[in-house]
């Protein structure tokens, strides 16, 4: 893998974590203050939303490790 192409996987592997976890923000943020309350859906619903968001983060953060190991082999 060149080092152009390489850089291109690490830009792309960065807008996809941060895609990740804008999209997991606003949609926890709206499920849980918005659209929960709005039709009466009792807590336990609330409390699936936060650990749906908990796992997207953790996603989020086994593949920020990955990329921080892809920047760490490519500057070598």
């Amino acid at each position: 893998m060149t080092q152009d192409e390489q850089d291109k996987a690490i830009a792309a592997k960065g807008r996809h974590i941060s895609l990740v976890i804008a999209g997991t923000m606003v949609a926890w943020l709206i499920l849980s203050l918005l659209i929960g309350p709005a039709i009466g859906l009792p807590g336990r619903y609330a409390l699936l939303f936060d650990f749906a968001a908990l796992a997207a983060m953790i996603y989020a953060g086994v593949n920020i490790i990955q990329l921080w190991r892809m920047r760490q082999n490519s500057q070598r």
